[in-house]
């Protein structure tokens, strides 16, 4: 007993810190984001990674991206309230509802109302055995589901007590079943079936039991807890409201508490003590989105759901913890702090920020911060640890020296006022002869011994002019200079600075932000624009490498791992490379706090963990930075297929998909139930029969296919750097039918005979005309020959529509593309809420399968998107407009030719990144 005293205690103390140090990021899900009812009842995940919300009127599916809905069947709207959710085996979704108990049929893809002549009361509480047998509480008994059959259990025998009225369940030690009621709370024994009764004065909502306590949430009194031992009831911790709507538990210490008036609470009850609470707070975007919780689930994945009260679902953002935010606690964080500059030393490190420098000795228990006055600036540019001793370079405040020993800062050299003093220093490099080099504003210098040695500057040397960035020393102990218009290359034969030395097509004339040398002797420039740049150590082999990944993105730091891989930290993100075709990202779901990257000089410690300045942190990954991939709980899933954009269920759960010639559009929309946001996602897909190689698709879980050709096809998905997680679909496009095709040549045929009738009797027209003309003066016959040429144009055009092949010209395609933008901006068709791509083609003069071809191949969007982004501006305009200021949002988006609020809501966030309301309070500011 003491021993499991101890464990209790120790795994209390583990879990408050825990949670304390746990930061907590949340998303919102409303309308915008197509939830058709705001009232959350009831949360639950199941073992394939989908999370269920219950409404009040539905069941909605949630694969971090998609919501898909099942709304409740019945003639009263109030009896249609979900309060249970739960999964059988099988992969059986169960739900209790208002009225009665409902099944997810995977057969009909829908729900289907189960037991109905049985169960004919609501069902407030659903708790399976994992076994194959379901508990279900309800307003008149407990049923127990055992092999297909149902059997009621009362725990008074007038079937309308409040000992009958159950609210919820929770197993129990010894073969227990507790049982919640409005009356007091039961125990089951399971294995003999007898019954023990505990009344209480108040009614109980909700249920769990930790050890030898229960734990009961009334709607009136708070939290009370019954000592099973004792039989005793006695109040709990005072969590600042009466009202508990949900609790649950970790089953070994922690009770998660939501509260309908005071948020969320999370009780240690080893330490009897909250830990964690989270709260609405007004101005606090941070914040939860409502005080008033309906519904709480604490995941088994980590991640916290919270069901309001008409304010729809916030949870928490998934992150893998591969990568880490520095921190020395208590003394010390790095969080949203922007790292310019580190220079590690064994166990210290110098941290340069932009609001100051900081030092950490973690061997000697050390911590010290510098920033103004002691510093003349506090923007940290560059450091270098370098004999003993670390330099530091500031950005208007000159360059000092920071002893570790005495924890002293002095100045570098005061006989140089500008720049050592009141000057800018960009980098500071030693050589492999115990010089230091310096990177300025007024060119680059050289020291040995505490000594100048050299200044060189533009005018007396052949160092290009402009601020000097970088200097890097090669393994041959090249040094190579980056300026603001260019390199030059410090030679250590000559000791002179050369700039004749570069080949016909270097890089030598652009401004580089940093240089790397990798273990195989390659050098990597970043260019301030453009792509990578690698060359040999003696310029005799260079190009640039094209990683599609890293396209428009501002390259700021490259290192190596122990792997030789590169990591290239950007303005977007962090990417892992392998020289050769592999490029994986890193975001947010990673543990990186922010995409954007600073120009900060990454490094690699002693131990091959690498070290990386985030705008938000000091971003460190440790020594399994040589096989960086975490395991993915769930596999990769595709959650929905639409087919001319309507939801499509393969006939056999096989791998094949089977589509007929009328499928112009083929939508797969697929999750890794990582539930991050949207943005941060990232796979890979590719369609063998349509192409060889895989593409990349970043912040989106969609990918669409048009007017796909007869014959076989593979479609293949898979998470970016993860090939063990490929998922493959089979896809056949059935071609015309035998009889089809004899029938189509029948028509070609008579179609053909029409055509050379039409021809002879035109050319026998012509030759009466010509006679005519020959015997009378009559004028040329203009307008038959016009009437007659359109005919013949028109009848050609038909059959070249007919059978025009797959491809269409980028010649035509800008044509068709002007002609289309005149008339959206002319004409607005967007308008039309039921505007259909055949009505668009009508009005350019094309047909629908050019359109498709043109908005696929050309424009790379679907038709939706593009009439969408025409909708979403047209309101922004309408919007500016005073005279519009009196239409609610709805008759706006109507207006614009969106078809309901849902639509027009979950658009308008896709494009701009905010709802229209967050819009025009922008506006108003």
């Amino acid at each position: 007993m003491k021993i499991r005293l101890i464990c209790s205690i120790i795994w209390g103390l583990w879990t408050i810190q825990m949670i304390a140090s746990s930061s907590f990021y949340f998303r919102n899900l409303s309308v915008a984001d197509g939830l058709p009812d705001l009232v959350i009842n009831a949360l639950y995940k199941d073992n394939s990674g989908y999370v269920w919300f219950g409404t009040n009127t539905s069941l909605e599916r949630f694969d971090g991206v998609y919501l898909k809905h099942y709304m409740i069947k019945g003639s009263s709207e109030n009896l249609k309230r979900v309060y249970a959710i739960t999964e059988m085996p099988g992969k059986e979704i169960w739900v209790g509802t208002g009225n009665g108990l409902w099944r997810m049929n995977s057969r009909m893809h829908d729900l289907e109302h189960i037991a109905s002549d049985i169960i004919e009361a609501p069902v407030k509480a659903l708790l399976p055995d994992g076994k194959g047998v379901l508990y279900i509480g309800t307003e008149k008994g407990l049923y127990i589901y055992k092999n297909g059959n149902f059997k009621l259990l009362l725990l008074d025998k007038n079937v309308f007590s409040l000992k009958n009225y159950i609210t919820g369940l929770s197993f129990g030690e010894q073969h227990l079943l507790w049982i919640a009621t409005r009356k007091g709370v039961a125990s089951l024994n399971l294995i003999d079936n007898s019954i023990a009764f505990y009344p209480y004065d108040r009614a109980f909502h909700s249920v769990c039991c930790i050890g030898k306590t229960l734990y009961l949430g009334t709607m009136s009194e708070g939290i009370i807890a019954f000592d099973i031992s004792s039989r005793q009831y006695r109040r709990y911790i005072d969590v600042g409201c009466g009202v508990i709507s949900s609790l649950s538990s970790d089953g070994k210490d922690l009770l998660y508490v939501g509260t309908d008036g005071n948020g969320v609470h999370f009780i240690s009850t080893s330490q009897q003590q909250v830990v964690k609470s989270f709260r609405h707070e007004v101005g606090n975007e941070n914040s939860i989105r409502s005080n008033s919780v309906y519904s709480l689930m604490l995941d088994r994945d980590g991640l916290l759901w919270i069901g309001y009260y008409q304010q729809g679902v916030d949870y928490t953002l998934f992150q893998s913890g591969l990568f880490e935010t520095y921190k020395y606690p208590p003394y010390f964080d790095t969080k949203d702090m922007p790292i310019r500059t580190i220079a590690f030393h064994g166990d210290e490190k110098l941290i340069g920020t932009r609001d100051g420098l900081f030092y950490i000795d973690e061997s000697r228990k050390i911590y010290r911060n510098y920033h103004s006055p002691e510093l003349r600036a506090s923007l940290i540019l560059s450091s270098c640890y370098f004999e003993g001793n670390y330099y530091i370079g500031t950005y208007g405040g000159g360059m000092y020296v920071f002893n570790p020993e005495t924890l002293t800062l002095s100045n570098f050299d005061s006989s140089e006022s500008n720049p050592f003093l009141n000057g800018h220093v960009f980098c500071i490099r030693s050589d492999n002869e115990n010089n230091l080099w310096i990177g300025t504003s007024v060119g680059v210098y050289c020291y040995r011994d505490g000594k100048q040695v050299a200044h060189y500057t533009a005018s007396n040397s052949k160092l290009p002019e402009g601020n000097v960035y970088e200097i890097y020393f090669d393994s041959t102990h090249k040094g190579w200079i980056c300026t603001e218009t260019g390199l030059c290359i410090w030679d250590p034969s000559s000791k002179s600075l050369k700039l004749d030395v570069f080949p016909e097509g270097f890089v030598d004339k652009e401004k580089i932000r940093s240089i790397y040398e990798d273990s195989e002797h390659n050098l990597y420039f970043l260019p301030e624009k453009g792509d990578l740049f690698v060359s040999t150590l003696n310029m005799s082999r260079f190009n640039r490498i094209t990683v599609s990944l890293l396209k428009d993105k501002a390259l700021m730091g490259i290192v190596e791992d122990d792997k030789k891989w590169l990591w290239i930290t950007t303005n977007n993100g962090l990417y892992r490379y392998d020289k050769k075709e592999t490029c994986i990202p890193y975001n947010f779901t990673d543990g990186i706090p922010s995409p954007i990257f600073i120009n900060c000089f990454p490094v690699k410690d002693d131990t091959g963990g690498l070290w990386f300045g985030n705008s938000k942190g000091l971003v460190y990954l440790g020594t399994q930075g040589t096989n960086p991939l975490h395991n993915h709980p769930y596999r990769l899933s595709v959650s929905e297929i639409l087919v001319n954009g309507k939801e499509f269920y393969p006939e056999s759960r096989g791998n094949d998909i089977r589509l007929d010639r009328t499928a112009s559009s083929l939508t797969f929309r697929f999750s890794g139930f990582t539930y991050t946001d949207p943005s941060n996602v990232s796979y890979e897909y590719m369609l063998e029969g349509e192409n060889d190689s895989w593409k990349p698709l970043l912040g989106t879980s969609e990918v669409s296919f048009y007017n796909l050709q007869a014959g076989k096809y593979i479609f293949k998905m898979r998470r970016i750097g993860y090939p063990d997680s490929e998922v493959k679909l089979n896809i056949v496009v059935e071609g015309f039918p035998l009889l089809w095709i004899i029938g189509g040549g029948v028509l070609i045929i008579l179609l053909g005979v029409v055509f050379y009738i039409r021809i002879r009797r035109r050319k026998q027209q012509s030759v009466v005309l010509a006679d005519m003309r020959e015997t009378v003066d009559v004028p040329e016959p203009a307008v038959v020959e016009q009437v007659v040429s359109s005919e013949i144009a028109k009848d050609i055009k038909t059959s070249e529509d007919k059978y025009k092949t797959n491809k269409v010209s980028p010649e035509e395609c800008k044509r068709l593309f002007k002609l289309l933008e005149a008339v959206m901006q002319q004409k607005k068709p967007y308008k039309n809420p039921a505007l259909k791509i055949a009505d668009l083609a009508d009005l350019i003069g094309t047909s629908s399968h050019v359109l498709s071809y043109l908005f696929n191949q050309y424009l790379n969007r679907n038709f939706y998107d593009y009439v969408n982004d025409y909708r979403v501006a047209e309101f922004k305009q309408l919007i500016a407009k005073e005279e519009y200021a009196r239409y609610t949002l709805s008759a706006l988006a109507e207006h614009c030719g969106f078809s309901s609020r849902a639509s027009f809501f979950r658009h308008f966030k896709k494009m701009t990144g905010v709802t229209p309301n967050e819009y025009i309070k922008q506006l108003e500011k």
